[in-house]
C-alpha cells in the first residue's frame, strides 16, 4: 500500500543526572567530592534515502524515542551518552510541525536533527569552592525535546494522465507502453 502522508511523535533522550559521591581511601579521613557528570541524551535524526519510496512504515510506528544518557559515576566518571536514532525516509519528504515547515529533504543523504537530546547534569565535583569544600548536590539532566511532526511525500509520479471517464486513458497507456 502506498502512503504519502504520516504523523510521527519524536522524543529525544533525557540527559543523565550528575553523581554525588566522595573519595574514599584508606588513611584519608575526608576525601573530596568526586561525582561524575551525566551523559547527554540521544537525538532523533532524519535522513533521506533513495532506497525507500513510501512512508508506509509510519502507519504502525507512530513514535520514535532516543536513548537517555547514563547517570554520572564515582571517581569523576562521566556517564555514557545516549545513542542517536536515525529515521530513514524517501527523498522528497517535507516535514511540518503544525503549519510551519521544519525540513525539506530534496537530495539523497540530506539529514536534519528533529529532536536534540538533553544535556547531562554536573556532578558534585563541579561545585567545589574555597567556602564549600564538600558539596552534597549535583545537577539533574535536562529533558530532551519532544515534537509532533507531520511528514508528506512531495513527488510521487513522473507522469500523470488526467481526463474524463471513457476518454481513452487506459487505451492510450496500453498502446504506448507495455502495461
Amino acid at each position: 500500500m502506498f502512503v504519502d502522508e504520516a504523523t510521527l511523535l519524536v522524543k529525544a533522550g533525557k540527559g543523565g543526572d550528575g553523581s554525588t559521591s566522595f573519595r574514599r581511601e584508606k588513611f584519608v579521613s575526608k576525601g573530596g567530592p568526586d561525582g561524575g557528570d551525566g551523559g547527554d541524551g540521544g537525538s532523533v535524526i532524519i535522513r533521506a534515502d533513495n532506497n525507500v519510496n513510501t512512508l508506509a512504515k509510519f502507519r504502525h510506528q507512530k513514535q520514535v524515542t532516543a536513548k537517555p544518557g547514563e547517570n554520572g559515576k564515582r571517581r569523576r566518571a562521566h556517564g555514557a551518552n545516549g545513542e542517536d536514532v536515525e529515521v530513514v525516509v524517501p527523498v522528497g519528504t517535507v516535514i511540518y510541525e503544525g503549519e510551519e515547515m521544519v525540513a525539506d529533504l530534496e537530495n539523497v543523504d540530506d539529514s536534519v536533527v528533529l529532536a536534540k537530546g538533553g544535556r547531562g547534569g554536573f556532578g558534585n565535583a563541579h561545585f567545589t569552592s574555597s567556602v564549600r569544600q564538600a558539596p552534597r548536590m549535583a545537577e539533574l539532566g535536562e529533558p530532551g525535546q519532544e515534537r509532533q511532526l507531520r511528514m508528506e511525500l512531495k513527488s510521487v509520479a513522473d507522469v500523470g494522465l488526467v481526463g474524463l471517464p471513457n476518454a481513452g486513458k487506459s487505451t492510450l497507456l496500453s498502446v504506448i507502453s507495455n502495461a
